[in-house]
């Protein structure tokens, strides 16, 4: 338990300050007095989710392969895979930034975006898309950090690349008076800095990223695909989601989707430890699995579970408090309003159930069976919330959508958690070839490889 704490307290303080500059920054937009540039937000938010989310299963995929390689006590390898898997990323990200630029006014208008907002919304993802390339050399370099176990440099990434965007983003937005493309610019630069505080930390201080060559990116190609593919269609399944959800609350108007586009940041912001914890354990499990310590993979399911519970009713009570002080301080009224005080009553206790899927998402990603996770999470986002949250809303207006979303999350969650519970307790050590790697090579001089 106290190792499960310390790597995704780690991965919580860095993702968590940088939703929380993110939220800031959307705080500021709000105060420029026009809902249409935070539903704007909004919309160009539930598209490039999308894009974010093929990043992280992305680097699910380098942080698995990268660990078993550790595990299995072969740098070299791990070396190899990791620069391999920041060139693949990156072309990857390259063609979907692409994608989305060109299309990027026909999916803002099928998310149900309209008018004024539509244009808002098209422009900034216009500007931030092309920055996905540098984000995604970014996340594998983190994701490097946390196979080898080093949670603290990992979160300095984070922590150091958000604040520039803290100190970037009121001079954009306010000093220089360029609004919602002052929030675009700021996005970029943030994640430039996410790519090069990444390189700096993985490639250059800890060695853990090699130069790519013509041979390693296709020996590496196959068995990373393998992973991430699925890996992949898992994280896609919450965009998603969130764009069905986004289509449903669109109806009720800019305010909704202003409030929804707050529920966002909101939800990122309290559960940014639940959010790290499958990446925190993912190393845990994909280290110990290539070593064949199988009864350690039942102990970090078990104590992961234990942590998801605590930490999502401690966040449940303290968003019950602050609820007032979060409508207050965006403006919110009416139905905007409704929806975040449905979220902080209801939707927030639907995290008890998703936290248990992730768990078991990191145990099926980073233990051979990766086309599980894509199954249980496109059952809850791709065919149960939406029809849910529709019918509901029916019911119950604007609020029916976050509760059909925790209804979901409350039936798939158990579902995958005990579905994931027994995969683990039936593992049994496993032979290096069956995971797909070479067998491990001696180092002339181990030292310089001793964790610092």
């Amino acid at each position: 338990m106290g190792h499960v704490m310390r790597m995704t307290a780690t991965g919580a303080m860095g993702i968590t300050f940088v939703f929380l500059v993110d939220a800031a920054n959307l705080l500021w937009i709000s105060q420029l007095g026009d809902q249409t540039l935070v539903a704007a937000i909004g919309f160009a938010f539930a598209i490039q989710f999308f894009s974010v989310s093929s990043g992280v299963g992305l680097m699910i995929a380098a942080t698995a392969l990268i660990s078993r390689s550790i595990g299995s006590g072969d740098r070299a390898a791990a070396r190899q895979q990791a620069g391999a898997a920041a060139a693949i990323a990156a072309c990857i990200q390259a063609g979907i930034a692409a994608l989305v630029v060109v299309f990027r006014h026909d999916l803002v208008h099928l998310a149900g975006a309209s008018g004024e907002t539509a244009a808002l919304a098209a422009r900034y993802l216009g500007i931030t898309m092309p920055s996905l390339v540098f984000m995604a050399v970014g996340m594998i370099a983190s994701g490097a950090l946390r196979a080898e176990g080093l949670g603290a440099k990992a979160m300095y990434v984070t922590l150091l690349s958000g604040a520039l965007l803290m100190v970037l983003d009121p001079i954009l937005i306010f000093w220089l008076r360029w609004g919602l493309d002052g929030a675009a610019i700021g996005l970029f630069a943030f994640r430039i800095a996410l790519m090069v505080l990444g390189l700096y930390f993985a490639a250059y201080q800890h060695r853990l990223i090699a130069l790519p060559d013509r041979r390693s990116l296709l020996r590496v190609l196959r068995p990373y695909m393998l992973v991430a593919i699925p890996a992949i269609a898992t994280q896609l399944a919450t965009p998603a989601g969130n764009y069905f959800l986004t289509i449903v609350m669109a109806p009720f108007g800019d305010d909704a989707v202003a409030a929804w586009a707050v529920i966002g940041r909101l939800t990122v912001v309290a559960f940014g430890g639940i959010f790290a914890l499958s990446g925190a354990i993912g190393g845990i499990f994909g280290q110990n699995f290539g070593a064949g310590q199988c009864d350690r993979l039942r102990t970090t399911y078990r104590d992961a579970l234990i942590f998801c519970l605590i930490y999502t009713l401690a966040t449940w009570a303290i968003l019950l408090l602050a609820t007032p002080y979060v409508v207050a301080a965006f403006g919110l009224t009416g139905q905007g309003a409704e929806v975040v005080y449905a979220f902080s009553t209801i939707g927030v206790g639907g995290f008890i159930f998703v936290g248990a899927l992730f768990v078991s998402n990191a145990a099926f990603n980073n233990l051979g069976k990766p086309g599980r996770s894509t199954l249980v999470n496109w059952l809850k986002d791709g065919v149960l919330s939406w029809p849910t949250a529709a019918f509901l809303a029916t019911l119950y207006g604007a609020p029916g959508v976050i509760y059909g979303q925790a209804a979901a999350s409350a039936l798939i969650g158990l579902v995958s958690a005990f579905w994931g519970w027994r995969f683990v307790r039936a593992l049994r050590p496993i032979a290096p070839e069956a995971l797909d790697l070479p067998p491990p090579r001696p180092y002339p001089n181990p030292d310089r490889y001793r964790r610092r």
